[in-house]
């Protein structure tokens, strides 16, 4: 990749935000630090923080159903976000738990609290605070029709189930993607759709390079078209 990135008055005065969605296991977490990295952006995971308020309420041996008792935990349990090395982190009391929201625990109960309606408001409301960070490359589900919608920059990452089902096993996570997809274009909060303007990649068949690439091109075509 040719590195290149906005450095005129605009874009220094106006943070910009590069919105990566998509589906599980279609690549956007890699892909999304890779053009951060690419831009000296910084990289948001917005999967991370609902990974992080799942594994917190198992912790708490908490009813996930309880949407009330789920909620009422983002009203009170102690959270910050802090930028290392470009990577926007949220820690609670002051600790990443970067391990444990990985593990199949927290995996197996991120869909259902993702789809509180109460918590991706609260949710929002944090996401869109990390503009303090400056021009961010942010991954998730509803980043481009929710968090930042009126952003230039949009992407939705796909790939057939066969095909995403595979990675994840590869990474030896067990997930039932098909039944994750459903929860996400269902759920009555934001549900998953591909974003007005954005340009869709099926990265099936294309390594990570390829789609970095493809992404870049289209960054940089929209700032030399919006004379940014």
């Amino acid at each position: 990749m040719s590195a290149r990135g906005p450095g005129n008055k605009k874009a220094m005065t106006s943070p910009l935000v590069i919105a990566i969605d998509g589906t599980s296991a279609s690549g956007k977490s890699t892909t999304a630090r890779r053009v951060a990295r690419h831009f000296g952006y910084t990289y948001v995971d917005t999967g991370a923080m609902y990974r992080t308020l799942a594994w917190h309420c198992v912790m708490k041996h908490m009813d996930l159903h309880d949407e009330k008792a789920v909620a009422a935990v983002c009203r009170k349990w102690k959270t910050s976000l802090v930028n290392v090395d470009h990577h926007v982190r949220m820690l609670v009391d002051g600790y990443f738990p970067e391990s444990e929201i990985r593990t199949s625990e927290a995996t197996a109960a991120v869909a259902i609290v993702a789809a509180n309606t109460k918590v991706r408001e609260w949710m929002k409301t944090l996401q869109q605070s990390c503009i303090q960070f400056g021009n961010l490359v942010m991954e998730g589900r509803d980043i481009g029709t929710a968090i930042f919608p009126d952003t230039d920059f949009k992407f939705y990452l796909d790939a057939p189930l066969a095909e995403r089902s595979k990675r994840r096993w590869a990474d030896g996570v067990q997930e039932d993607l098909a039944k994750r997809d459903h929860s996400d274009s269902q759920r009555a909060s934001n549900p998953l759709m591909i974003p007005l303007g954005a340009m869709v990649i099926n990265n099936s068949g294309l390594t990570i390079e390829q789609t970095c690439q493809l992404i870049v091109d289209e960054v940089n075509r929209r700032l030399a078209a919006r004379n940014y």
